[in-house]
């Protein structure tokens, strides 16, 4: 059988992670033939996932019953339903995780609440309960780059966790989230304790850069730069990956077996039907990264994705384009805390509606 494109990817040093989870797709096993088949090492979630999941499926009507006996928050019971989504998903994924490079990939991400974005020390507390209540070693719990949210990674992974940083839109605040991982890592390393199985991911949101920036490139008659800013940026954002873990203080932490955060593409689906719809993943294939893809594109990439290394190719050119945005005063760094602050938004939703779904849900148990 011929090796599926997206199994190749992996060949050019890039992990392919499945944005999606539910329990269908762990009990049909189908994740299992997404890992065998297509090389899939890695599954990530978010509030907007789990909705879907829960509302689309009577998958979780029996627990949702049962917990509804117990006086508990609906927020706790949802939170039950996803650790034991996220253990049975890194169970299946544990041989990627042992594999002969131990720890470079297998993990299954769990975010924390969306509604604690903006709250340092409301997420450092869940944070830790919520690694304490999935109890595996491939688990990453997610956080959100915001401004509060810095001190809150930089805790965690100075307690060990393994951390995905969500939400990141712009290259300041990406540099602000490599900061928090080494220090944290020093922290920790100062503490007498060992670095060397801690892992994390910096997820780089893409597509809805250029959702928020074609528009203006319209207006501003920039037409040839529709579709280009986002990897333009994420291009940008590998050059600083490359600087920040390199050098002296790197080597230090390297030596005691610390490893890099590495660059997650997210948002690697294309929302504009002008674009190739394998446009992004294709762009930014490179090693020591990470890209993450919902189910359409990662069929889509399979069925007609064109495999091959282009993240560090035209370095030159995503500068231009970065510097032409600059010349025609569009404000690259206020659009992108634009985006962190809709993204919140995107998420608080589909959760507080995933709250009242189980609410509905335990009125019909009772």
């Amino acid at each position: 059988m011929e090796t599926s494109k997206v199994k190749k990817i992996h060949d050019y040093g890039q992990s392919i992670w499945l944005d999606f989870i539910d329990r269908d797709i762990i009990k049909s096993g189908k994740l299992k033939q997404l890992i065998d088949e297509d090389g899939v090492r890695g599954v990530t979630s978010n509030p907007a996932i789990f909705e879907k999941a829960i509302s689309s499926s009577a998958d979780y009507d029996a627990d949702i019953a049962a917990f509804s006996k117990e006086n508990i928050s609906n927020e706790d019971i949802f939170y039950r339903l996803a650790v034991k989504d996220i253990q049975q998903a890194a169970e299946i994924l544990l041989p990627v995780y042992n594999e002969e490079v131990k720890g470079a990939d297998g993990y299954v991400s769990l975010e924390v609440s969306p509604l604690l974005a903006l709250d340092t020390e409301g997420t450092i507390k869940q944070a830790l309960e919520l690694w304490e209540a999935v109890d595996r070693k491939n688990v990453m719990i997610k956080i959100p780059g915001t401004k509060p949210g810095l001190a809150a990674i930089q805790k965690a992974i100075s307690e060990g966790l393994n951390i995905n940083v969500t939400l990141l839109f712009g290259l300041e605040r990406y540099r602000e989230v490599t900061e928090a991982y080494i220090t944290g890592l020093e922290e920790r390393l100062a503490n007498g304790k060992s670095i060397n199985e801690i892992s994390s991911v910096a997820s780089f949101f893409l597509s809805r850069i250029d959702v928020l920036v074609d528009p203006i490139l319209q207006e501003k008659e920039l037409t040839d730069l529709k579709g280009e800013v986002a990897i333009a940026s994420a291009k940008k954002a590998y050059e600083i990956y490359k600087e920040v873990f390199s050098g002296p203080r790197w080597e230090k932490l390297a030596a005691e077996g610390a490893r890099p955060q590495r660059l997650l593409w997210a948002s690697t689906g294309s929302k504009n039907p002008e674009f190739k719809d394998t446009k992004y993943v294709e762009a930014l294939i490179g090693p020591d990264t990470v890209d993450t893809v919902p189910m359409e594109t990662l069929d889509a990439f399979r069925d007609h994705g064109d495999p091959a290394s282009r993240l560090e190719i035209d370095l030159e050119g995503a500068s231009a384009v970065l510097a032409q945005l600059q010349h025609a005063d569009i404000d690259l760094n206020q659009l992108t805390q634009q985006l962190e602050d809709e993204g919140i938004e995107k998420f608080n939703a589909p959760y507080e509606k995933l709250l009242k779904a189980i609410d509905a849900q335990k009125q019909t148990a009772q």
